[in-house]
Order: structure tokens, then sequence, then C-alpha cells
């Protein structure tokens, strides 16, 4: 059956959004330990992690204020096979400089083997793995964009999500091709721009941004949905908890775009 409506308003850099939360779900690209902590594979090659790990501190607010709401929370994280069978030259080229650690490779001093799925690199980065919930829906990934020869858009489609809320790294890379995926195939995208971040440098960042609210989506912040969500949660009746609930009708329900200057 489908989900009662939640609705509420939202703030964004460009339009106020009357959107309902029974349709979204929060998309965390990318924050793992390869990517966001200080022995992982980012930082063996010299980028700075402690950019990488800007969202966390936001995320760890976020998170429990979107289960109160019972929207859901999904992993999106780079996780290559074993094997490494469908990599292509071009993109093990990509990661593996010839001097350092490449794709696969083993890191020390962790061990295990770089953006392999289940590594240590492809796990989540400690903060998050502590409020992580066994309900949370996880999805590896191999390309910078997780629709790519991955289950995202079925589980997106199956669980009724049609409002996706991005966060993670690298902003630039697989969290704006992800969103520039979503936004094709019909979704509508939110950005949430302090959960996300990039070890590119600043420009990367501002055209993100940029392109995001311009092209393919809305920019907003954690600021401006924690009280979006506090009252949904305030006005809504008691009820079991719905989250993840499958949708008869598919997608629907998607982000109503307002009237420019309608009031909040």
């Amino acid at each position: 059956p489908a989900l009662p409506p939640r609705v509420c308003s939202l703030e964004t850099e460009t339009k106020q959004l009357t959107l309902d939360l029974a349709k979204a779900v929060l998309i965390v690209v990318d924050m793992q330990n390869d990517f966001c902590h200080a022995d992982g594979w980012l930082a063996s090659v010299g980028a700075d992690v402690a950019r990488a790990r800007e969202p966390i501190a936001p995320l760890v607010r976020l998170l429990p204020a979107l289960r109160a709401a019972d929207v859901p929370v999904l992993w999106l994280n780079m996780g290559h096979r074993p094997d490494l069978r469908n990599v292509s030259a071009c993109l093990s080229h990509v990661y593996s400089s010839g001097t350092r650690p490449g794709l696969g490779d083993a890191l020390p001093p962790r061990g295990g083997r770089t953006l392999v799925a289940g590594s240590w690199g492809a796990a989540l980065v400690e903060e998050l793995a502590a409020i992580a919930a066994p309900d949370d829906l996880r999805v590896d990934k191999y390309q910078m964009s997780g629709f790519w020869d991955t289950p995202l858009e079925s589980v997106l489609r199956t669980t009724g999500r049609s409002t996706l809320f991005f966060a993670g790294v690298n902003a630039d890379q697989c969290v704006l091709t992800t969103l520039q995926d979503a936004s094709f195939l019909g979704f509508d995208c939110i950005l949430l721009c302090d959960c996300t971040a990039t070890s590119s440098p600043d420009f990367c960042m501002q055209a993100t941004l940029y392109n995001v609210s311009q092209c393919f989506g809305f920019v907003s912040a954690s600021h401006h949905l924690l009280p979006a969500l506090a009252a949904v949660v305030a006005t809504r009746p008691d009820e079991a908890p719905t989250q993840c609930a499958p949708e008869a009708s598919g997608a629907g329900g998607r982000a109503k775009r307002s009237r420019a200057g309608a009031s909040k």
C-alpha cells in the first residue's frame, strides 16, 4: 500500500520546496575508509582527507532526525569485485599511478585491498558505521555513478523513493555523477551542501553547486532540513514505523517546485 503523505516545506538556494517525506531517502556516497580515513587509499596518494571528513559531523546530527521521521538512509559505497573483471583499462588507470597502491592492491598499514567490496577500505568510516542501522539500504558501485550496472534504481523504485537527498564525497565526482543520472531518470534531487565535500580544488565545488542548482535539482543544507523533519514529526499522529514500505504505484510523488517568491 502507498504510504500516507508526510508533507514538509524545505528552503533551497533557489526556491522553497514542498515535498513528501514518505517518498524521500538520503543517499550517502563514498563515506568510506579509503576516501575518509588517514590510512585509506586517498590519503596514500597525497590527498587531504580532512576535507573528505567534513560531512561526518553534519551527518551525525542529521541521521537521527531522518530516522525519527522514517526517512531511510542508503549507503552507496565504492566496492569493486575482488577479481576486477568488470574494470576497464581506462578505469584502472584512474586509480593507479604506477608508483603507489592502485585499484585492488594491498594497502598498508590496515591491510585489505584498495576499493574492493568487503575490504576495510570499502567499509563505512568509523564515525558513521557507529550510527548506521541494520535496516539501512546498502549498494556497492564500481563506477563514479551509482546507477551504472547496480541495483540502485530498482531499490529506489521498489521502495517508492523518488525524492533523493544527496550527501558524501567527492561532491564533484561520484556525488555529482550519481545525482545527474538520478535527475536524468526522473528522480527529484536535493544536494545537502554541508553534508558533501571534495578533496578537489575549491572551484570544483563551486562549479558543482552552480550546476546542480541550475541544471539537475536543488541545493539545500542540513540546517534547513532539520527543522522541516522536526515539524513533520511533531504534527503526525502516533503510528508504527513505516520506513521503506513498498509502494504500489512506483516512483510517484515527485517533489513539487513552488512558484518563485512563495512564502516559507
